[in-house]
C-alpha cells in the first residue's frame, strides 16, 4: 500500500515504483503478494495515512483475498499503526519495519545480528505503549505505596539497558576492525570496496572478480555481513575487494546508525565500485540514492568507479549511452559496462581499477633489520627491489626500493 502526495508527484522516482519495489521487498521477507494499491492524496492523514473511507475499502479487499497483512509503503507512527491495525483487522507493518525484518532474517554474523537486533530496539523505544499509571498501582489510600513502575517504563528502562549492551559490543566490533584495518595497511595492498542499491548484482561481481564463493542471490539484501577477498590486477599489483551491504531508498537511519561499523569498510577504501543494474529503468534514481548514502557516511569524496553490471540484458549500445549519462551525474566517475554473469567486461573493469588507483610511488631506502626480525626482509623482498643486502652479526643491511605504502611499516628500521 503506498501513498502519493501532490508534491511528490513531481519526484524522479516515482510513487509507483517505490511500491514495486516494497512487493520486491516482501516477496525476499517470504511475502507472497497478493494486490497492490496506491492511493493520491492532497496531504497524509494523522489518524490512519490513508483516511477512514480508504482504510474501510482495504479492510474490504483485505477480507475478500483472505490477506493476513498489509505493508505500508511509508514510515508508520505508533498511533497510525495501532488505528490501521484496529480499522483492517489485521496485522499492519511499514516500510521500515519489513527491512529491519529482512536484515534480521538475512544476518549470519554476530557482529551482523547486534547490528540488526540495535536497529530494531532504535525503532520499538520510541513506538512502546501501554496503559499508564492506571495499571501500576501496588495499593492505594493511607498506608499503602502510591504508583509503582508501570509496566511501559520497564520496558523501555529494558530497552535503553540492551541498546546500551550492544552499543559497547559494536563498539569493541569497531576497535577490532580498526585492529585488522592497520594490520592490512602495514602491508601495500589497497583497498577497494563494492557499493550499490541492492540487487544490483555486487555479490555476483565479487566472485567473478576473486573467484570466491559468497553467497549471491537475486532476493534484496542477500549480502549483509562484509568479506574481504584479495584479488590480482593486470600490473600484478594485488588489491584487497570489499563486499558490503546494499544500499536502498529509504534506508532507515537506525540501519545507517547500526551498519556504521561494517560502512567504515567503504569509507576506508581507497577506490569505490559502484555496481548499478544498468537493466533497470530507474538506474539514474538508484544511483542518485547511493550517493546521498555514500554522503551520509563520509565517502561521498572517494573516487569511484561506475560499474555497470548486466550488459547481458541490455540492447547493443544501451550500456555506452547510460555510462555516458551517469558518469556526468557523477562528476565524471569513469564507467564500464560488465555482466557479472557472463564475464563479459570484466577485462576492462580491471583495466580500468588498475589505472584509477591512487598512485604507490617506489621509495629507495636503506635499513638495519635485527636478526630476530628478518621477516622484515623477506617482506622488503614480497614488495620491493632490493639492490643490496649484507649480513652482520647482529642485524641485515638492505637496500632496496619499495612502495611508499609500506614506508610506514619499515620506519623503525631505518639506517
Amino acid at each position: 500500500m503506498a501513498v502519493e502526495t501532490a508534491k511528490e508527484r513531481a519526484e524522479a522516482f516515482s510513487s509507483a515504483e517505490s511500491l514495486e519495489e516494497l512487493a520486491a521487498l516482501a516477496g525476499s521477507a517470504g511475502a507472497v503478494v497478493v494486490e497492490k494499491v496506491l492511493q493520491a492524496r492532497d496531504a497524509l492523514d494523522a489518524a490512519t495515512l490513508v483516511g477512514s473511507g480508504k482504510a474501510e475499502e482495504i479492510r474490504a479487499l483485505a477480507e475478500a483475498l483472505e490477506a493476513d497483512l498489509v505493508i505500508f509503503d511509508r514510515e508508520l507512527t505508533g498511533t497510525m499503526q495501532r488505528n490501521l491495525e484496529k480499522r483492517l483487522g489485521v496485522k499492519v507493518l511499514d516500510r521500515t519495519q519489513l527491512i529491519l525484518d529482512i536484515f534480521a532474517r538475512r544476518a549470519r554474523t554476530r557482529e551482523g545480528q547486534l547490528q540488526v537486533e540495535l536497529a530494531q530496539l532504535k525503532y520499538l523505544l520510541p513506538r512502546l505503549t501501554g496503559r499508564g499509571a492506571a495499571l501500576s498501582r501496588l495499593g492505594g489510600g493511607i498506608g499503602t505505596r502510591g504508583p509503582g513502575e508501570t509496566k511501559l517504563e520497564t520496558d523501555r528502562r529494558r530497552i535503553r539497558v540492551r541498546i546500551k549492551k550492544i552499543q559497547g559490543d559494536l563498539e569493541a566490533v569497531r576497535r577490532a576492525r580498526a585492529t585488522q584495518r592497520r594490520l592490512r595497511q602495514a602491508v601495500p595492498l589497497a583497498t577497494v570496496a563494492l557499493a550499490g542499491y541492492t540487487n544490483a548484482g555486487k555479490s555476483t561481481l565479487f566472485n567473478r572478480l576473486c573467484r570466491a564463493e559468497v553467497m549471491a542471490d537475486a532476493r534484496m539484501f542477500a549480502t549483509l555481513d562484509p568479506t574481504v577477498r584479495q584479488m590480482v590486477l593486470p600490473s600484478r599489483r594485488r588489491v584487497l575487494l570489499s563486499d558490503t551491504v546494499g544500499f536502498i531508498r529509504q534506508l532507515p537511519t537506525t540501519l545507517v546508525e547500526a551498519f556504521r561499523a561494517t560502512l567504515e569498510e567503504v569509507t576506508e577504501a581507497s577506490l569505490l565500485l559502484h555496481v548499478v543494474d544498468a537493466s533497470s529503468p530507474a538506474a539514474s534514481e538508484y544511483c542518485a540514492h547511493v550517493r546521498q548514502v555514500l554522503g551520509e557516511i563520509g565517502a561521498l569524496d572517494t573516487p569511484q568507479v561506475l560499474v555497470l553490471n548486466k550488459a547481458d540484458l541490455l540492447e547493443p549500445g544501451a550500456g555506452e549511452a547510460l555510462g555516458r549519462r551517469l558518469s556526468g551525474e557523477a562528476g565524471g566517475a569513469p564507467a564500464v559496462t560488465v555482466s557479472a554473469l557472463t564475464g563479459e567486461g570484466i577485462d576492462r573493469l580491471l583495466e580500468v581499477v588498475d589505472r584509477h588507483l591512487p598512485d604507490d610511488p617506489l621509495a629507495q631506502v636503506r635499513l638495519r633489520v635485527p636478526i630476530g626480525e628478518l621477516g622484515v626482509v623477506h617482506l622488503v623482498h614480497e614488495y620491493g627491489t632490493v639492490s643490496a643486502e649484507r649480513y652482520l652479526e647482529d642485524c641485515c643491511e638492505v637496500e632496496a626500493k619499495v612502495p611508499a605504502s609500506l614506508l610506514r611499516r619499515l620506519q623503525a628500521y631505518r639506517a
